[in-house]
């Protein structure tokens, strides 16, 4: 069975800097795959070219047989390849409902919007209790729950999760990954960028290392997080 989604051979540099050289991966359906790294190894990029915010110098980006890298940012939305970027950017002075609700702009996600927000709520109990409150006024956590709450309003096949840890404390970041394993289970496919590599690879079917800009390792969560080489560089072992 072909993968949900392959890139393959993917280069990409802004201006003169090369960022990544020949990255290849696949996420099958079903799964939850991380992509760990140092900061500055070309992570949150890789994912800017999946979702066409970046366009790559060569390489192919096939989604569910969709070559990627021919459309436009919105285009793959509509194929259900929706990413939560890193830093929440939730609209501020919109309430935690509004901004749910903007996650449902694609027209085939409206018919579901009042059905996908109680999912999100159901998902983030905090956001029901907050849900007419401006999202500017939210705790960090809160806004976390919100943005992936908002990505979820189209029901995606393919989320694209960008460093959904950061800045959050140790007691969030564990509901955060618990949540992101509910969606999973769920049925869908989740594609996971993060620093927290024991967080991310505790949850994850199968995993990648990259390392300033080149895939270095890969293999089932379980086993990246005992290889020596992971632990020593990530997680102080």
């Amino acid at each position: 069975m072909s993968p949900l989604l392959e890139m393959k051979d993917l280069d990409f540099a802004y201006g003169d800097v090369h960022v990544l050289h020949g990255v290849s991966l696949t996420v099958d359906k079903g799964e939850i795959v991380t992509l760990v790294g140092s900061n500055g190894a070309g992570k949150s990029t890789t994912l800017r070219n999946i979702s066409r915010l970046l366009k790559p110098r060569s390489g192919a980006i096939v989604f569910d047989g969709h070559d990627l890298t021919r459309l436009s940012p919105h285009a793959v939305v509509e194929l259900g390849v929706v990413q939560v970027p890193e830093g929440r950017r939730v609209f501020p002075e919109m309430t935690v409902l509004e901004n749910l609700r903007m996650g449902s702009y694609i027209k085939s996600a409206r018919p579901d919007r009042e059905k996908n927000i109680e999912r999100a709520l159901a998902l983030f109990p905090r956001l029901r209790e907050r849900r007419n409150q401006l999202a500017g006024t939210l705790s960090g956590g809160e806004q976390q729950m919100l943005a992936i709450g908002r990505g979820l309003m189209t029901k995606p096949r393919l989320l694209l999760l960008d460093e959904p840890s950061l800045g959050l404390s140790p007691l969030l970041v564990k509901t955060i990954f618990d949540t992101i394993a509910e969606i999973n289970a769920q049925g869908t496919t989740v594609l996971l960028v993060e620093q927290n590599v024991f967080q991310s690879l505790r949850i994850a079917h199968r995993g990648y290392v990259l390392e300033t800009g080149r895939m270095v390792l890969s293999g089932s969560g379980q086993d990246l997080l005992g290889n020596e080489q992971v632990k020593a560089a990530f997680l102080g072992v």
